[in-house]
């Protein structure tokens, strides 16, 4: 008999809500696997914002703790700003530690997918000027006083040159919402990847997390000490819309692997 397959939980970038995952989602259940996509509290809405990269990180930590508590295995794939929720979220909950304490169930692998996966006490803004690239922000962000943002072009920066129907980016555009842009700006407690085996999907012509800053996370886990298994995509920074089938068939190398 074949194993059972390990449940996906997908962690959401920023913008993005579950519904900005459903071609994905659907195409990753056609492949036989249950898909969880919990909505981050920064895309609430609410302002001035009652959420921050810290709660969306409890939010993800107690999704993904109850069902490891319920002998699942998990395969958290990540996506974007998700890379750093996803790390600050589910240190300790590895398979491999919860195995070594007799316990069933964990997290089996980290899939950044286009997503910062840094060390503890780094933000997403860190690597921004690290690059030299903090004159672009207010260029591809729109941040309120209360520092809610909106993605100034969207189509240009997170979709990209795709051959999707323009009807169905369309649809996917209107399914972004205001974001807590504070959350940018905010390091990460935890690197949950030093500790559970990780993968990454390069997204070649990704404008919003350009291929050098993936490259240097990769380099940066690596030196680390960390193995990274890596997949490239000649895609912007949303596969789940543009590249469907390549992150299906990387999760599925991920998970025989």
């Amino acid at each position: 008999m074949a194993a059972a397959k390990p449940t996906i939980v997908l962690v959401h970038g920023g913008w993005h809500v579950p519904e900005s995952y459903e071609k994905l989602i659907t195409a990753l259940e056609k492949a036989g696997y249950e898909v969880h996509c919990p909505r981050l509290p920064t895309t609430n809405q609410t302002r001035p914002p009652n959420a921050d990269l810290y709660t969306d990180s409890d939010i993800v930590r107690s999704y993904v703790s109850s069902l490891v508590r319920a002998g699942r295995t998990v395969v958290a794939l990540l996506h974007s700003y998700g890379g750093q929720v996803g790390s600050n979220a589910l240190v300790g909950l590895g398979r491999a530690d919860r195995a070594a304490q007799g316990l069933h169930g964990g997290v089996s692998h980290l899939v950044y997918m286009a997503a910062f996966a840094v060390p503890e006490g780094t933000a997403m803004m860190d690597k921004v000027k690290e690059f030299g690239h903090m004159d672009l922000v207010p260029i591809a962000f729109s941040f309120a006083e209360d520092d809610t943002c909106l993605n100034n072009d969207p189509k240009t920066l997170l979709v990209g040159p795709s051959e999707v129907p323009d009807e169905e980016v369309e649809r996917y555009l209107a399914t972004l919402v205001r974001w807590n842009g504070k959350a940018m700006y905010l390091p990460i407690k935890n690197a949950a990847w030093r500790e559970i085996p990780v993968a990454y999907i390069h997204c070649t012509a990704d404008m919003t997390v350009p291929l050098d800053y993936q490259k240097s996370f990769v380099d940066g886990m690596e030196k680390a000490g960390r193995p990274v298994q890596t997949f490239e995509l000649a895609t912007g920074h949303s596969p789940n819309l543009t590249a469907t089938a390549g992150v299906v068939d990387a999760v599925n190398k991920v998970v025989e692997g």
